[in-house]
């Protein structure tokens, strides 16, 4: 629960995603999750203690999670403050029109973030969380102090820092320019220390023959740190992509048997057919 005091401290500076150009930033492949109960319990405390602050989930109940292996007695001692119930929907303290004034806009429910970030026949949304919860960078210019490679300028800060560690980002922009009247190739790359503070370099490319192209680089100061940070978010994103759907699981399965079933009764069809029209062949 202090985690939760703290991490809505934070986010008093801004927590709101604001409107801001696109990004062609490749979105990374979410481990998949969905069958893992530990990571989806894992996944439900980074929700609770990092993003229900600010971020509500009102098309949820805590006593959902019991679908996720946890007792009502494990999501009261440790999901919940003390004046919630078990069978409370998740929701913040914080109004609506109250973050319309603070932030600019209010910040977005996250019942069914998974499932509004998913494109077809592309990445889902579980992919688009797992990657941009881990783009995060330090930025000095920006009034929260953070930005953001799949969503710049984004105004939401980076919560999970403490668990993300220090980390360094590139970015390098290949461009086609217009000198003294003739056609050549730069390399613009920009880095962003820990600190935020960034460095620009200029390089002029001789005879390259390539395409336009934008090539970035997260540099952790741990390896170790890396890992499990990703681990962290890959288990936050895959709580996400199950409270979007809760009965996704339910779902599938009873697909798998229905499938089943018709697959026999085309057979059987099939045999009938052929019994009812024997003789009048």
């Amino acid at each position: 629960m202090i985690k939760k005091l703290l991490g809505a401290l934070a986010l008093s500076l801004t927590c709101t995603v604001a409107a801001a150009a696109g990004s062609d930033y490749p979105l990374d492949r979410a481990p998949d999750r969905i069958n893992n109960m530990a990571s989806l319990q894992n996944g439900a405390k980074l929700f609770v203690n990092y993003c229900l602050n600010c971020h509500s989930a009102v098309s949820m109940r805590y006593n959902k999670l019991t679908d996720i292996g946890l007792t009502e007695e494990e999501i009261q001692k440790n999901l919940l403050f003390t004046t919630d119930k078990v069978g409370d929907l998740m929701t913040i303290a914080m109004r609506r029109q109250d973050g319309q004034a603070w932030f600019g806009s209010a910040p977005p429910d996250l019942s069914v973030i998974a499932r509004a970030k998913s494109v077809n026949l592309g990445p889902t949304g579980v992919d688009y969380v797992y990657t941009f919860l881990r783009a995060f960078y330090r930025d000095t210019s920006k009034l929260s102090g953070w930005n953001n490679a799949v969503f710049p300028s984004v105004a939401m800060p980076n919560v999970l820092w403490n668990l993300q560690g220090p980390v360094t980002y590139s970015n390098a922009h290949t461009q086609r320019v217009e000198k003294d009247g003739k056609t050549d190739w730069e390399r613009v790359s920009t880095t962003f220390d820990p600190q935020g503070f960034s460095e620009q370099k200029t390089e002029v490319l001789a005879n390259y023959r390539g395409v336009e192209k934008t090539e970035v680089l997260f540099k952790y100061a741990s390896q170790a740190n890396q890992a499990k940070f990703d681990n962290d978010v890959a288990d936050l994103a895959n709580f996400l992509g199950w409270m979007a759907e809760p009965d996704q699981l339910l779902r599938k399965k009873i697909g798998v048997w229905v499938l089943l079933f018709l697959g026999l009764f085309l057979v059987v069809a099939w045999r009938l057919n052929a019994a009812y029209w024997k003789h009048i062949k």
